[in-house]
């Protein structure tokens, strides 16, 4: 359920290797400088961003859309970071698409 004040950013996974160990810590350790919850989600599942293991559990391979949420408006910076991270592919080499 999406509550009213919660920021969002759709976002496609890019990366060749989806979310795996390695992202998953990065956006980690951004979502735990938020001030209140971190939320990522597919269509089927939702994890705290501020847990590697609850990322991991999401499955997010290459081409899936995920929801990026903050829950205040002060943690917008970390939103776009987050959104940053997935936009720039974690720092992994670009692939031909």
């Amino acid at each position: 359920m999406k509550k009213k004040n919660s920021l969002s950013r759709r976002i496609i996974i890019k990366n060749l290797f989806g979310i795996h160990a390695r992202p998953a810590a990065k956006i980690a350790r951004i979502a735990e400088k938020a001030q209140k919850d971190v939320w990522i989600s597919t269509k089927n599942s939702k994890a705290d961003a501020g847990s590697i293991i609850d990322i991991l559990s999401l499955g997010g391979d290459k081409g899936t859309e995920i929801l990026i949420e903050v829950e205040t408006s002060e943690d917008i910076i970390i939103l776009e970071l987050i959104c940053d991270l997935f936009e720039s592919r974690f720092g992994e080499e670009k692939e031909k698409e």
